[in-house]
């Protein structure tokens, strides 16, 4: 990276846009207006905010007016130009730039993780490093921004945040933390450090030099992988790991205050902020999820496993590397999965008795009745659903992807905490436990299956089908989608939420119990049925009040202490004494005590 490129993310570092000030019955508000992917943002700012983004804002005009005269200028850039605005070898934030810097974080709210942050920084622990990991977009830099934002003066005044670009060397970093030491900063915050090829080989020096002598350091960054590889080497049993990937719905309702679990459905899984569009600008098209799977998952899986000692954790999927095939398979795999989830979708609901209450509900619609879905010749349907998706899978081949493969990849994205594995016990064989994968984000989930959706109603079988019908068949599915997503979303928050007991669902020979809480401890259960509807039918927990099912699910797990409808609808109970429980509520309650 040359000098001028060094200077440029600097100055795209900082906010771009202006303050405005508006008087309204009287009263004076500000403003921060910018402008993102061509739309306008407008936000409230209070006084305190407002004067250091005006400081932020001059700052990055100045750079820019630098950077023009350097690409007019014939004299070559030399470093020591760079180094007049910073003094460091790396980009070094520290006093008033480093307040300016935090401010810009300072109305938002704090994720839940923000307190473990916050208690290594200020206890006596001096012989480890905290290390803040994961995804793109989950909040890791505006935690750090948050924790300096909201120091002492006596404690800001020994902080510094370091910037590392992957120009930088763990010896550039070696020799700004020996002048900072001697100047008496304590609490060190640096970003991206896996970004240095020689971090994970060498990653033991922030630990055993310079944390061990009494500073505080923080180390972030996107490459999940890196870090993990450093734990189990060079910095064993001397970190703290805290992973950023996983957000659950309460978190997302209460940080980004986003209301709804469809909304979470859709777009789940970051927490970046954009006015109204928050995190649709990542789920919302194709384009941008694809974008964000390439960049936040499969060059994060290569570059770790590129970068680590010996190389020896490429095993199988070395082959691949070499050939400059590896990213573009750890992008088709995770596009499969959500493929095999879509066809799983479909497949089911077709054959299913909720397909035919679909049926009758929009033959039934008082406003636009139609029986087009009666039309519809289900086996030939998937049938062709599945035809497309071979061709569509086809056409994205470029080398064979084998079993290897796929274990292997799986393995890393479940170390990237993006996808987690559920039971699903059969009654009928309870030595034989198979599992279903769920991703932990959502939104992207949602965005591969509705792509796929919307690609394959193009298929000939809806040639002669008007394009409103299309559209309603289109929602259907895209409904069913969902519920078959908010039924992922329960049965990982519950399990996170209880790591103490088994979550699962049970099969029997004919029908299923969504989930089932079990407590080996207590020798008691409660069983689940989880619907994307907000209406009560008996149609929905005729599986619940099946004696001859919990019969054999009380003799295998205990007393069925209650029996319950996860939906979105309102809290009630049935003449059978089925609960109907409201979805949104029953998440926001999980984690809490």
């Amino acid at each position: 990276m040359n000098d001028i490129e060094e200077l440029r993310k600097k100055m795209e570092s900082l906010p771009a846009g202006g303050i405005t000030a508006k008087t309204i019955k009287g009263k004076k508000y500000l403003y921060y207006q910018w402008t993102e992917n061509g739309r306008q943002f407008s936000r409230t700012v209070k006084e305190k905010e407002a004067e250091l983004l005006k400081a932020q804002i001059e700052e990055r005009k100045f750079l820019q007016e630098k950077l023009k005269e350097m690409r007019n200028s014939k004299i070559p850039v030399s470093s020591a130009m760079i180094k007049k605005v910073n003094a460091y070898n790396c980009d070094v934030r520290i006093g008033e730039s480093l307040k300016i810097f935090a401010a810009s974080v300072s109305s938002y709210k704090k994720r839940y993780i923000y307190e473990v942050i916050k208690n290594f920084i200020y206890n006596e622990t001096h012989d480890k490093v905290f290390i803040l990991y994961g995804l793109r977009r989950t909040g890791k830099t505006t935690l750090v921004r948050q924790i300096i934002y909201n120091m002492l003066e006596s404690n800001f005044s020994k902080s510094v945040f370091i910037q590392i670009n992957s120009n930088n060397t763990l010896s550039d970093v070696n020799k700004d933390l020996k002048v900072l030491e001697a100047k008496g900063y304590k609490y060190v915050f640096i970003d991206e450090v896996t970004l240095m090829d020689d971090f994970i080989d060498g990653a033991a020096l922030f630990s055993d030099v310079f944390a061990t002598s009494g500073m505080k350091i923080v180390l972030s960054g996107t490459d999940s992988l890196g870090f993990i590889f450093s734990e189990d080497e060079q910095l064993y049993d001397r970190c703290i790991l805290l992973h950023t990937t996983f957000i659950p719905f309460r978190e997302f309702y209460d940080v980004l205050g986003i209301q709804s679990i469809d909304e979470y459905i859709k777009y789940g899984g970051t927490m970046s902020r954009s006015g109204e569009n928050y995190n649709n600008l990542i789920f919302g098209t194709k384009q941008s999820t694809d974008e964000y799977v390439n960049t936040a998952i499969a060059r994060n899986i290569q570059h770790s496993l590129k970068n680590y000692q010996y190389e020896d954790h490429f095993r199988n999927l070395y082959e691949l590397y070499e050939k400059h095939e590896l990213t573009n398979v750890i992008n088709r795999i995770v596009e499969d999965m959500n493929h095999r989830f879509t066809i799983d979708v479909l497949t089911r609901d077709f054959k299913s008795h909720d397909f035919g209450l679909a049926q009758r509900n929009v033959r039934n619609d008082r406003n636009n009745p139609t029986d087009i879905l009666d039309t519809v010749n289900k086996p030939k349907f998937l049938k062709n659903l599945m035809k497309a998706l071979e061709i569509l899978n086809k056409q994205n081949q470029t080398v064979e992807i084998k079993d290897v493969h796929r274990k292997e990849i799986k393995e890393y994205l479940d170390m990237l905490d993006l996808t987690c594995d559920i039971p699903v016990v059969s009654m009928t064989d309870l030595n034989n436990r198979v599992f279903f994968t769920v991703f932990t984000q959502p939104g992207l989930r949602y965005s591969q299956a509705e792509s796929l959706i919307k690609s394959l109603m193009m298929d000939d079988i809806f040639k002669n089908i008007s394009a409103i019908d299309r559209k309603r068949i289109t929602d259907k599915i895209l409904d069913d989608v969902k519920g078959r997503i908010l039924e992922e979303i329960v049965l990982l928050e519950t399990k996170k939420a209880n790591p103490e007991k088994d979550i699962f669902k049970l099969k029997f020979a004919v029908g299923e119990f969504d989930m089932v809480v079990y407590d080996s401890e207590n020798v008691n259960c409660k069983i689940y049925e989880i619907k994307h509807s907000k209406e009560i039918s008996k149609e929905q927990y005729h599986h619940l009040v099946d004696t001859k099912k919990c019969e054999q699910t009380e003799f295998r797990y205990g007393k069925i202490l209650s029996k319950v409808v996860l939906y979105r609808g309102k809290n009630s109970e049935t003449e059978e004494g089925i609960l109907y429980r409201n979805v949104e509520e029953y998440l926001l309650e999980l984690g809490k005590h």
